[in-house]
């Protein structure tokens, strides 16, 4: 069936797209990535035999802006670890120092302020928080006051201010280790390291030495590195750890919505029409 083979829809990176693949699918036209990551893909590699890709930005969004928040809230309010005290069998009264972070009134600094950043914003601003942002451009003026946020042109000074730190960038070459010992050390020995992008963009090595240290308060991660963490790995034994198995874009209606955005790009590629969310080779 190799030569029938127009479109590949690409459900959590697989099939794994190589050489041998793209070699054996001589009339190939069009990948179909469901969600907004491409890092698992050689774009330059699959450009090369002239098929083109496409991602699910507008399906995935609002869905891991949620997953965002929850991780922000859950962490802040230490819901895990209450829920384990809660359904205990020796659970007779509430501790009195079980104490939470307040999310209204603090500062949450958004790393990668693109349509999954500025939807977080939305949220932030809901709970009153006060929202700093650091990426490579700046957004217009209208966008930040819509949400309250101030622009950091460093990424040095939203570490140094913000209780809550948020990652949202796409896995490349330049955020590898975004976040790495320096960057935690700027941090608030009181602040809280959420990752909603890839595992990579944080050295983890250094993050769970910044979390057993206290150089940091806590971290809540939607995303490792790999994925899932090896059983004896040191993160999941931290009590100032939430992990959850990369579930950003996992809702009833969110898969639903990559699965029509999906063919929507590849039945706009077969059709030599623009692809709503064509991906080019940087």
């Amino acid at each position: 069936l190799s030569k029938k083979v127009q479109a590949i829809y690409l459900w959590w990176h697989k099939p794994v797209i190589d050489r041998e693949l793209l070699q054996s699918l001589p009339n190939l036209k069009v990948i179909a990535n469901s969600g907004v990551g491409m890092n698992h893909l050689d774009l330059k590699l699959v450009a090369s035999f002239g098929v083109k890709m496409a991602n699910a930005p507008r399906a995935v969004s609002s869905s891991t802006a949620d997953a965002g928040m929850a991780l922000l809230l859950a962490s802040a309010r230490r819901l895990v670890e209450v829920h384990h005290i809660a359904i205990s069998s020796s659970m007779d009264y509430c501790e009195a120092d079980i104490l939470g972070v307040k999310v209204s009134g603090a500062t949450l600094g958004i790393i990668g302020m693109g349509r999954i950043g500025y939807k977080i914003a939305l949220r932030a601003k809901a709970f009153e928080m006060k929202i700093l942002y650091h990426n490579r451009t700046q957004r217009k003026a209208q966008e930040e006051k819509a949400v309250g946020a101030t622009y950091c042109e460093k990424i040095d000074s939203l570490l140094q201010q913000a209780d809550f730190v948020m990652v949202v960038v796409s896995l490349t070459p330049q955020t590898c280790n975004l976040i790495g010992k320096r960057e935690l050390e700027l941090m608030k020995p009181t602040a809280t390291l959420i990752n909603i992008s890839r595992g990579a963009v944080v050295d983890q090595e250094a993050l769970v030495m910044a979390l057993q240290t206290g150089v940091i308060g806590a971290a809540a991660l939607d995303v490792t590195y790999p994925e899932p963490l090896p059983r004896d790995h040191p993160l999941l034994k931290l009590k100032n750890v939430i992990i959850t198995p990369h579930l950003g874009i996992k809702t009833d209606k969110a898969c639903y919505m990559i699965t029509e955005e999906a063919v929507e790009n590849i039945l706009a590629a077969l059709n030599g029409l623009p692809m709503p969310s064509e991906v080019l080779p940087s």
